[in-house]
């Protein structure tokens, strides 16, 4: 076996490695996920994949109850803390820093598509004024989405300040 050959099969050895870490993050964390939804007597499915090299578990509804929203919470606040506890509970299992993301009833989804236009526009306003465009304070989950947003676009952003203040400033070319 050539060094190239060898090279090939560890990287592929590693993926499947790493594609395996990932998936069984996702299971530990829908159980429990399966937990909360039980203690709290709320319906929902639990969908779990893997996303940019980090598990996405997201809690679905067939019903068009709002009993869900109760866990996305105002701007997505409790979604966040939701979030959090399961890194830790996934923690716990593995012990491994886990970047699980979760979503529940779609926000993130929905909230991901609207920072993207954020981030284009933004883009577009520094192309056409030759100026730095600073936006508001956001997560760090909001920064990330508007960031390839802007790169998207063409253009560089960095993020500035402190927690919770930080926030997104796009380049001009």
């Amino acid at each position: 076996m050539t060094d190239t050959q060898r090279q090939t099969s560890e990287a592929a050895v590693e993926g499947t490695d790493t594609l395996s870490r990932l998936e069984q993050e996702g299971e530990i964390a829908a159980d429990y996920l399966e937990g909360l939804l039980d203690i709290a007597d709320l319906d929902g499915d639990i969908d779990m994949d893997v996303e940019a090299d980090r598990a996405a578990v997201s809690i679905i509804s067939d019903s068009t109850s709002r009993d869900l929203q109760k866990l996305v919470g105002r701007d997505g606040e409790v979604l966040e803390a939701l979030q959090e506890l399961t890194r830790l509970a996934v923690n716990r299992e593995t012990g491994d820093r886990s970047r699980l993301m979760l979503d529940i009833a779609g926000f993130r989804a929905r909230k991901r598509e609207e920072l993207a236009q954020v981030g284009a526009k933004a883009a577009e306003e520094a192309k056409s004024t030759g100026k730095a465009v600073k936006l508001d304070p956001m997560t760090p989950f909001e920064r990330k989405v508007v960031h390839d947003a802007v790169a998207a676009a063409g253009l560089r952003s960095e993020s500035e300040g402190e927690e919770p203040q930080r926030r997104v400033v796009v380049l001009p070319a």
